[in-house]
């Protein structure tokens, strides 16, 4: 199970509530300079951002590519560690809002970490060092360090052995 909090709702869904939960003045200026990071060609402006103005944990030479879209309303609550590649399109969220309630979890990738283009990656997981995420992949569940998973939802996957050529 991911670790989350979970915070009930009375009345409307909880995303009709989000405004209580999150100020309007910190989900506005999040979204606008996401979305200059997502645009971004220059990695260490990129991981500048991240850092300083949304406060990410962000390690160094931790790669985004482009279009890699991080939470907008509990960015602060991800981090990453050292020479990691997040994938083109991936998506972390650090929150989740429900109908009758939300829930919010850190998310945390280790070092050396590699995360395929067009994953989704759910609050409340951590994905340990070395581990491998294949492309297209749901992270709805922690992943161990040097661990090869991938698929919706994320399953291992066996790496197959080389044989040897002889001539």
């Amino acid at each position: 199970m991911r670790d989350v909090e979970r915070y009930p709702v009375e009345g409307p869904n909880a995303l009709w509530q989000i405004y209580s939960t999150v100020s309007r003045v910190k989900g506005i200026s999040n979204f606008i300079i996401i979305q200059i990071a997502r645009y971004c060609p220059i990695l260490s402006w990129k991981n500048w951002l991240y850092r300083h103005v949304l406060g990410m944990k962000v390690g160094e030479h931790t790669a985004f590519a482009l279009m890699v879209m991080v939470d907008v309303f509990f960015p602060e609550r991800i981090s990453v560690g050292k020479n990691t590649i997040i994938g083109y399109n991936t998506t972390i969220l650090t929150h989740e809002y429900l109908i009758k309630e939300y829930r919010l979890g850190d998310v945390k990738i280790g070092d050396h970490v590699m995360i395929g283009a067009n994953t989704t990656i759910l609050p409340g997981v951590t994905i340990g060092d070395h581990a491998v995420v294949a492309a297209g992949s749901l992270v709805n569940k922690d992943v161990p360090a040097h661990a090869f998973v991938g698929g919706n939802p994320i399953q291992h996957i066996e790496k197959k052995k080389k044989e040897s050529i002889t001539a």
